[in-house]
């Protein structure tokens, strides 16, 4: 989240970049924050005030009963009772208030950095890259959800019963191709520089809080009420969430992490045909990457993270292209945002697979994850993630892209890992 002094600072900065994303009635939000702040910080001096007098008469009454001065002594102890009972009652405003402030505070989004396109959706977002030719398949080719029948290796039907739609069920060739992309783009993370972790599935409402997915998607997450713990919706979650309260020493940058874990998202509301098959579900697949980076090269290291995402789409030859999102398709903790979006040839259209993001000290706020620079100063880090990659499109795409007479040609790259190079 944002820090108040920053807002109170920049405030006209801020409320353009809410502009930005389209955010309602920047400047009416704005004002209540720093009227709840100023409310806030007024009872905080009025509390540790009354506290400081209480403190001071307290250390009289001794000193009265020594000189004999009972009677003076007795009225004092009354005044600090009765400080004492005002000191009880504000400083229950003051954890109103204070309660207040952070509840204003996580439903204001990041700001967006300012190479980010002005915009409404996804139709204003900005191409910056692109890559492959666009296949052009022969009459009779199939989308891939009529491939995964045809060839026995992804049972949707069978997923439905075990559980709902959204649930794939992937068999023999289907599950080797997804164990050998797991497989394959975390050995390619780890030879990048990042360490693998394997997080909990599960997590509490403040890991939830700390990367942002609380409260502003909280409809999206399946959430285990008994427990009150949440299904991921990402493994950006856990993995970001093990620096939560941690104090780095500037040295320790940059710090990244890798990660494979089923993702669940409840995704309400999505019908229609581009949800057919793999392209939207309520469990997939995914392998994360995570940096913790010093501020004066967040940027850099985004840059870094766009180029090795491009070699694994490149190395499995599928055609992608990247966008930068606009404003109003920016999610809510993020600054910057590039999409890699792969060729669909069976469906003829662009399929996400991928979103990489600087979210700067937003989440970092959130965190409590600093850094001692070289003058011992205690600095918010600047945290990114981006999907290197999820599965379900990217499988889509191979499908779809690779199918000819004699079936589906696996890409030579994840061979090794398939032990097969034909789906037929």
């Amino acid at each position: 989240m944002l820090q108040v002094n920053f807002i109170a600072q920049h405030r006209e900065k801020v409320i353009r970049g809410l502009k930005k994303r389209g955010f309602p009635r920047p400047e009416e939000a704005i004002e209540e924050l720093l009227a709840a702040d100023a409310r806030r910080k007024e009872l905080q001096t009025t509390v540790e005030q009354l506290q400081a007098r209480s403190n001071s008469l307290a250390k009289q009454i001794g000193q009265l009963y020594k000189e004999g001065k009972g009677e003076r002594a007795a009225e004092i102890k009354e005044e600090t009772s009765t400080l004492k009972q005002q000191i009880k009652k504000l400083s229950g405003e003051w954890e109103e208030a204070k309660e207040k402030v952070r509840q204003l505070l996580y439903e204001i989004p990041n700001i967006p950095h300012e190479s980010v396109p002005g915009g409404n959706d996804e139709s204003d977002n900005e191409e910056v890259f692109r890559h492959g030719d666009i296949p052009v398949l022969p009459a009779g080719s199939l989308p891939h959800w009529e491939l995964a029948e045809k060839y026995g290796i992804i049972d949707f039907q069978t997923g439905v019963k075990l559980t709902g739609a959204g649930f794939p069920l992937y068999r023999g060739k289907g599950a080797a191709l997804q164990r050998a992309l797991i497989n394959f783009f975390l050995n390619e993370n780890i030879r990048a520089g990042y360490e693998e972790v394997q997080p909990p599935l599960l997590v509490n409402e403040e890991s939830g809080y700390g990367t942002g997915q609380l409260p502003d998607k909280e409809g999206q997450m399946y959430h285990i009420e008994k427990d009150n713990l949440y299904l991921i919706p990402t493994a950006e979650v856990p993995v970001t969430n093990m620096y939560r309260n941690t104090l780095l020493k500037e040295t320790d940058f940059p710090v990244m992490n890798t990660g494979y874990t089923p993702c669940f998202r409840r995704e309400a509301g999505s019908y229609g045909s581009h949800v057919r098959g793999l392209n939207r579900l309520h469990q997939f697949d995914k392998v994360e990457i995570v940096r913790i980076e010093h501020p004066g090269r967040s940027y850099q290291a985004l840059d870094e993270m766009v180029e090795h995402v491009k070699s694994l789409l490149t190395a499995l030859q599928l055609p992608f292209r990247i966008v930068r999102l606009c404003g109003g398709d920016l999610g809510f903790t993020s600054a910057l945002t590039y999409d890699f979006e792969v060729w669909s040839a069976g469906q003829e259209r662009w399929l996400e697979v991928s979103s990489v993001s600087n979210f700067e000290s937003f989440q970092a706020n959130r965190l409590k994850l600093r850094f001692k620079d070289s003058n011992g100063k205690s600095i918010l880090a600047h945290t990114l993630n981006g999907s290197a990659l999820a599965l379900p499109r990217i499988v889509a795409a191979i499908l779809e892209n690779n199918q000819g007479p004699g079936g589906i040609t696996i890409p030579r790259v994840l061979v090794p890992y398939t032990g097969f190079d034909k789906i037929n």
